[in-house]
């Protein structure tokens, strides 16, 4: 996968979730899981820009595990929308799935990236 392939997805992850945002109900639970969705959904695509402009390898790794944690806790909202029923679950099986397959990505790019820092050394 070329870089921009990932930041591509990573914005088209942002876009989905943020319809996602948009749909929950207009109650307290749903106002909650909002605010704090549309914040971590966002993130991961800038953070891996910053990571692909980074100054050293050791930059490159710190905001890639920014990218994977806002990923992370972008899964764990997704998934409490799942268990609160606050939206079909069929609606978001999809989006789940991606953000599943982008934390695995990040995460092995952040691996592959310490082993290749390793080994300079």
């Amino acid at each position: 996968m070329r870089p921009d392939d990932l930041s591509e997805r990573l914005l088209d992850f942002a876009a989905r979730t943020g319809k996602v945002v948009d749909a929950l109900p207009d109650a307290r639970m749903g106002r909650h899981i909002a605010g704090q969705l549309v914040r971590c959904c966002t993130a991961p695509a800038p953070n891996y820009e910053e990571a692909c402009a980074a100054e050293s390898r050791r930059d490159f790794i710190h905001k890639l595990r920014i990218a994977l944690k806002e990923l992370r806790e972008s899964r764990c909202w997704i998934r409490l929308i799942i268990r609160a029923d606050l939206l079909p679950k069929k609606r978001l099986d999809k989006l789940l799935d991606e953000c599943t397959q982008l934390c695995n990505i990040v995460g092995k790019s952040i691996v592959t990236a310490k082993a290749r820092s390793s080994a300079k050394r």
